[in-house]
């Protein structure tokens, strides 16, 4: 693929933000390229650092087996956070930020030291996190109909959105992230549950992959580096009014309401 490839496909994505959705990206990319695709994700990265939004983390997404499954692939993929994708909560969530949004709880790790090992551990991981909070990821998708693959998914940076983190934050000592459940309400109606094992049998797992992941690729995580985990339970479609509340055991809870028009 063409660097000249590369800037155009990104610069379709920056237009589909605006909510003219695009077609799939794959017929433009060699077939599963997971590194062309981030290719294009980077060009996009470059292009928003440059007009000033500013990297605060990273998502980690594909962490469901039936996921991966379904899109061909056997490893997650992640996505750049950038300061103005946090939403603080109670803080009513405008759908004109959107794009075909879905949510998901998941567990956020908030980091006190850099991880730039190519091949780093879990005990890495545990000596790098400084606070563990509930979090939830509100998803979209600048391809129409969310018609996706891996190379689709990766080049829109990981079908990224905004995020909303809960509290109380909390040290790692005696929590049980692997077998924290996780349960999420739409109203009074349970729409989505989970455990800690259900993201690569846990957290722990996607975060070692991730920091591996990005050092590799040249932008390793730095110390107050969000890290969102990936999916504890199925994510579900929002629509206009919605307030949803994921509850993670040992950590606590966070809510997310979106606007009615």
């Amino acid at each position: 693929m063409t660097n000249a490839i590369a800037v155009e496909l990104a610069s379709a994505i920056r237009g589909a933000y605006a909510g003219d959705f695009i077609r799939p990206l794959r017929d433009r990319l060699p077939e599963n390229d997971v590194d062309a695709a981030y290719a294009v994700q980077e060009e996009n990265t470059r292009h928003w650092v440059a007009q000033g939004r500013r990297i605060v983390g990273c998502k980690i997404g594909l962490t469901s087996p039936a996921v991966q499954k379904q899109l061909g692939v056997d490893r997650p993929d992640f996505g750049v956070l950038f300061a103005d994708m946090a939403v603080g909560e109670g803080e009513p969530i405008a759908l004109t930020r959107l794009q075909q949004p879905k949510i998901e709880a998941e567990i956020a790790l908030v980091l006190g030291r850099d991880l730039d090992i190519e091949r780093p551990t879990v005990t890495d991981i545990i000596r790098a996190v400084d606070y563990v909070v509930p979090a939830l990821e509100i998803v979209g998708s600048r391809i129409a109909n969310w018609d996706i693959r891996i190379v689709d998914t990766v080049a829109d940076n990981a079908s990224s959105g905004l995020y909303v983190l809960g509290g109380p934050a909390r040290r790692l000592d005696g929590i049980d992230l692997r077998g924290a459940a996780m349960s999420m309400k739409r109203g009074s109606e349970m729409v989505s549950q989970g455990s800690g094992a259900a993201c690569l049998g846990h957290p722990f797992n996607a975060a070692v992959w991730l920091a591996g992941e990005v050092a590799r690729r040249g932008r390793p995580l730095r110390a107050g580096d969000t890290v969102l985990t990936g999916a504890l339970g199925p994510m579900v479609p929002v629509s206009p009014g919605d307030a949803f509340e994921a509850t993670i055991e040992g950590l606590g809870s966070v809510s997310a309401s979106f606007a009615a028009a």
